[in-house]
């Protein structure tokens, strides 16, 4: 299956996605250190990477561009609590797949996933997951 990396300040929210995305069988490398994080990206093959936008040190957008900078293909997912227009046209201008709202439902995240996975981000945009209300 896949390798898929996953950056939250919650080590619960790291945990929580990790338990839902394992039972897939796919391998799962959870980071709460944004350092830690694109580290592992830049030393080795991930598939996929899911980021929250408020994090420690650095906002998701942040790690994202970098991210991207490592590994331009990278699909990514990014998550947050807070969404705003603002942060999800961000994420996208930076190359995101998706942009969700916390909490996400296990059964879209698996959805959402397989799609990223198997390079349909039309679907998963079609699944209506990626663009918030503005909130801000």
């Amino acid at each position: 299956m896949a390798r898929i990396l996953i950056l939250d300040d919650a080590p619960e929210a790291v945990k929580a996605i990790q338990m839902i995305l394992a039972k897939r069988g796919h391998e799962i490398f959870g980071y709460t250190e944004e350092d830690d994080a694109i580290e592992h990206i830049r030393a080795n093959p991930v598939d996929l990477a899911i980021l929250d936008i408020r994090l420690k040190h650095r906002d998701g957008i942040e790690v994202l561009k970098e991210m991207k900078k490592i590994r331009p293909d990278l699909k990514t997912i990014m998550l947050t609590g807070y969404a705003s227009r603002k942060t999800a046209a961000q994420s996208s201008e930076l190359g995101a797949d998706a942009y969700c709202i916390k909490p996400i439902d296990r059964n879209d995240l698996d959805s959402l996933v397989d799609c990223l996975l198997l390079q349909k981000s039309e679907d998963a945009a079609q699944a209506g997951l990626h663009v918030p209300a503005d909130t801000e």
